[in-house]
């Protein structure tokens, strides 16, 4: 593909000169504990979450433990106080609870990616859906262009990763993508920051629902030119992540405040 097929995005193209009062950034006064507590709480509200599975881990640049949800809690009803955290070897740190063995799915991922600040793993149902199928969604909407070449798909079900070295596999196959749907299971996203996971982990859903929707009709989608999802890639990348994470932790906190306790 040649530079002029390629349409320019994100915040080389257009960055705002003044923050409009409708999108102030979250409260500059949260605890990492309560940014995380309102991140499990959005996702849960928005679907991506099965009843107590998953985890998200987060860790902070410079550090090797992370924080983590508990067993037991389903992300609904997590508040900041109900954080844990976890060394590199899943081992917990602090925290009035415990995690299972699932933990190492995420530790060996930020040990391999450097880059992987925030990993999210939850079964939300458009992608098992999509994952029962053995197959990555197809992308029919401008916002998928934010998963362009950047999915991992493992087609056969191995069963539950519970243990280190099963992990270190899955992690490996992953390789540098920042989405991997994984066959009869469900999703794994990670982002360089919180802001990123968690738009990436609202935003694959969606995605697949869209997928999914339309093979119904079976009819084939219209393409979309990749030059231009080039570009929209970079947009939602550099421009949406930290806005859509603002407005939900605006939205989260007003809904019920006690997440923040």
């Amino acid at each position: 593909m040649s530079t002029e097929d390629v349409r320019l995005g994100g915040l080389g193209v257009w960055a705002p000169s003044k923050v409009p009062p409708i999108r102030p950034p979250e409260s500059p006064d949260l605890t990492d504990e309560q940014k995380l507590a309102v991140a499990f709480r959005h996702l849960a509200d928005i679907g991506f979450a099965e009843n107590m599975a998953g985890h998200i881990t987060w860790q902070r640049d410079g550090q090797t433990d992370m924080f983590v949800n508990p067993w037991g809690l389903w992300w609904q009803e997590l508040t900041a106080s109900d954080i844990c955290v976890v060394d590199e070897d899943a081992h917990v740190v602090s925290g009035r609870w415990d995690v299972t063995p699932a933990i190492h799915l995420h530790t060996e991922l930020h040990r391999l990616r450097p880059d992987a600040r925030v990993v999210i793993h939850n079964h939300p149902y458009y992608v098992s859906l999509i994952a029962a199928l053995g197959m990555l969604p197809e992308l029919v909407h401008q916002t998928g262009s934010l998963f362009l070449d950047d999915m991992y798909l493992l087609d056969r079900y191995d069963g539950e990763i519970d243990a280190p070295w099963r992990a270190v596999e899955l992690a490996t196959q992953i390789g540098s993508a920042n989405l991997a749907i994984l066959a009869n299971h469900g999703a794994i996203v990670t982002g360089r920051n919180l802001a990123e996971a968690v738009y990436r982990a609202a935003s694959i859903e969606r995605v697949c629902r869209l997928a999914y929707d339309v093979m119904l009709t079976g009819r084939t989608p219209s393409p979309m030119n990749r030059g231009d999802m080039v570009g929209m890639q970079a947009s939602l990348i550099e421009r949406a992540a930290d806005v859509y994470w603002a407005g939900a932790a605006r939205m989260t906190i007003k809904a019920d405040r006690s997440v923040l306790d």
